[in-house]
Order: C-alpha cells, then structure tokens, then sequence
C-alpha cells in the first residue's frame, strides 16, 4: 500500500450560503461557508457572538451532547455538525471556514444533500500543499455496551455499516460502500436521519427535536417507516454518513476500512481518537520532552537576532519542538504608539504577526536541528484580527509547528487578550545559515 499522497489539498472556490431551522434548537441559522488556506482544516466561526468565536472541527474540541456532533472552544459550542462535516469529507475537500450565526447548524432535509449542493455551488480549488492522510496501518478496534468499531488498513475509504436495533420495528440492515465523491452524493447524501416514534415524544418532552417533521426526519412506528423511504436501507446509510462526519474530527483525510456494528457519535469519536493516538506513536516513539520550561528576555536575545525597538516578545512561557507559548507586554512607552495614533494608541496589526513571528522563530530555532539559523518570513495566510490591543494589555501568543522541514517550518499562530482572541493565522518560514562576516570569507 503506497504511503505517498494521492492528492493535493482542495478548498472551495468561492463563497455560497444557506439558511434553515436547527433539527433540536428550532431556530433558524444562517450557514456561509468560506475558502481556507492550506492545513487549516474545517473550523466554525460563530458570527453572533462577540469576537466571531472560532471553534476548529477536531477531536480534542468535542464536547458531549445527545444525538448529534457538537464542539466546544473558548466557551462556545457549536452543535449537530456532522453532516456539512459528512458532505465535505465525501466531497474530498480539506479546508473550510463555516460562518454560523447560531448555535446549531440548520437540520435542512435531515440528511446532507443541501451541504453537498451547497458545497458543489461553492465549486472546488486545488491548493498546492499535499493532502496529509492519516494511513492506518493496523486493525485498531473500539467498542461499548456491544456496539463496536474497527479501522482496518485499506487503500482508499471504505465504510460497512451493521445496523442492529433491539426493536422489531427496525430490520437489520447492512450495506457497505466505498467513499468517493460520486458514490457518496448519490447513495449516502440524501439518507435522512431517522427516530423511533415510541421515542419521539421522550426526545420531545426533553428539550430535543424542536425543528424536526416527517420533512426531515424518518419516524418508524409500529408498522414501519411513516412516509416514503428514499432507500429500502436509509437507516443505515444515514448511519454511515454520520460516521463521515466524525471522521471529520480527525482533522486529516482518514485512509483505512472501517467496519460499525450499532456505532453512534460518541463511539465514532473514540475511534478517531485512538486512531490519531496510534499515530502519534508510530511517527514519535520517543515523545519529545520540553527543550526549556520557559525563555527569559536575556535566553531570547541569545536564541533571536532581534532587538530594541524591534524585540516584541518578553518570555516564552512554554516551549516545546513543535509548541510554543510567548507573552507580549504591551505598554504605552511602546515607541510605535507616538504614530499609532496620537490620542487613540493602538498596537499595529502588522506588528501583532510580527510578535507572532518571533514565538514561532523561539520555537523553530529552539530545534536542535536549527539552533544557529535565521528565520525567514516567507509567508502570512489566513490571518484575521478580532480585537485591537492597546497599552496595558497582555498579549498571549500560542504557535505551533503544522509542518518543520530542514529548510522550512509552518505554523498556526492564535494570540489572546484575557482569553478573547486577538489575531489569528498561519505562518511560513525558511530556515537559513546566518551569512558569515567578512573577515572569514562570506559575503559582508
């Protein structure tokens, strides 16, 4: 099985939008989804809370709620994700910013044809940098209360779903298919979500299913399913897209077989877990401790070229080989606060990446394999600012390494006021040998 990347990584091309009513909350939210640069992933955005919250699709920001996939970050949720998740991974596409302005994503028709269609307006953009899979290598297996998952090492994506319910109303159902973009808008997209009738009500009476009908949602009672079925199997295949949708929260194309007996959201989310722990040991079987448990101001200016006025990070609180967390103390004898502006200081945004920069410079150069080096800004994607820093506040930079090659490195970079998000983005480095002096030779 070959390791190399089958495809580049894929955005879409232009902005298109939706509007519909949450399947739980019942409220009607708009859905606009975004380009986004390379290794960025699927992030929400929520736009009707202050700062434009971003809530980034991955495992780690999963939070626990019934019946449906929902994330947490920063104090915000965003809620029942799966299946603009489900249709993005079926459509092959790896980076989308989601701007939401509520708390859950709209239920549609139930299943994830209106993602798909929307996804397919927006149109598709080949981005340079490689896909970066996740290859499972070996059966990796995960069950509970006598629902099971297993990943099995596979050259491509292929999903088999047992649907198994304890119910005569339900009849078992199996069906496999191997995901690729036409298969799955054709026999996967449109399977709606489904719910027991005896059932209904108890979900009702909890707070759950305020947006749900016979529109978009299939009720099986006592004589089987209330309405026309859009597959003898829908069930199961609804099934199957709820597991693509969770796949999601790995953050990287999943190549593997996956075989479910009765799986749900919260098995479909331990499974990526262990599959991205697996993976971490194969490719770190020796996790790397911390370099140094923080960077005063004289460990820096040993560590980076730079100085007054330009210096913009006091310490480095955390710092790892591939992590890093600095603080900037911004103070009104900052020079630049005589031009910007007079009356109404307010640190330069420019100046913000710049700080960024330099935490990303500790940490790359920090690297044994590049003590001694210079680096390079070679490049600035994606960055967005949400607050303004003024004198008094305390800047909190977070940067880690997306990917540090020998001559490069690629980070994501989010710095914080009080825990509200100032700035964030990706950065691009090159790494080089600082020029000689003159006297041994090198160029002047």
């Amino acid at each position: 099985m070959s390791d190399a990347p089958v495809r580049r990584q894929r955005t879409i091309a232009r902005p298109a939008e939706l509007k519909g009513v949450g399947l739980h909350s019942g409220q009607e939210t708009t859905v606009r989804v975004k380009p986004a640069p390379p290794d960025t992933g699927m992030v929400f955005v929520r736009t009707d809370v202050p700062g434009y919250a971003r809530i980034p699709a991955l495992i780690k920001n999963r939070t626990e709620v019934p019946l449906r996939t929902a994330l947490a970050n920063e104090g915000q949720q965003i809620h029942t994700i799966e299946h603009l998740l489900s249709a993005a991974i079926g459509l092959g596409l790896d980076n989308i910013e989601v701007e939401v302005d509520g708390i859950e994503l709209p239920g549609m028709d139930g299943s994830a044809q209106a993602f798909v269609e929307l996804l397919q307006e927006a149109g598709v953009h080949e981005q340079e940098e490689p896909a970066r899979e996740i290859v499972v290598r070996e059966p990796i297996h995960i069950s509970h209360n006598g629902a099971s998952l297993v990943a099995l090492p596979y050259d491509g994506l292929r999903i088999t779903y047992t649907l198994d319910y304890p119910d005569p109303t339900v009849p078992s159902m199996h069906f496999s298919c191997e995901v690729n973009e036409e298969r799955y808008a054709k026999e996967i997209a449109p399977a709606r979500t489904f719910v027991l009738k005896r059932e209904a009500e108890a979900l009702l009476a909890a707070g759950f299913g305020k947006g749900a009908s016979l529109e978009n949602t299939v009720v099986i009672g006592e004589n089987g399913p209330e309405g026309e079925l859009r597959f003898p199997d829908e069930p199961v295949r609804h099934k199957i897209l709820d597991i693509l949708g969770d796949l999601a929260l790995a953050g990287r194309p999943i190549r593997a077989h996956l075989i479910a007996v009765k799986s749900g959201h919260a098995l479909n989310g331990g499974l990526v877990s262990r599959i991205l722990e697996r993976e971490n040991e194969i490719n770190n079987p020796a996790q790397s401790a911390p370099l140094l448990a923080a960077l005063d101001i004289r460990d820096l200016t040993r560590i980076l070229p730079h100085r007054y006025p330009f210096l913009l990070v006091d310490r480095v609180v955390e710092l790892t080989e591939t992590r890093a967390v600095g603080v900037k103390n911004v103070t009104i004898n900052e020079p630049f606060f005589q031009g910007h502006f007079p009356g109404q200081p307010v640190m330069p945004g420019v100046l913000l990446i710049e700080a960024a920069a330099q935490v990303t410079g500790a940490m790359l150069l920090g690297n044994r394999q590049h003590q001694g080096k210079l680096a390079y800004l070679l490049g600035v994607d994606g960055f967005k600012f949400r607050k303004t820093v003024v004198p008094g506040d305390q800047v909190v930079i977070e940067t880690e390494a997306v990917r540090v090659k020998e001559r490069t490195g690629q980070a994501r970079i989010k710095a914080t006021v009080d825990n509200h998000v100032v700035c964030q983005g990706m950065l691009k480095f090159m790494l080089i040998e600082p020029a000689a002096p003159a006297s041994e030779g090198g160029p002047a």
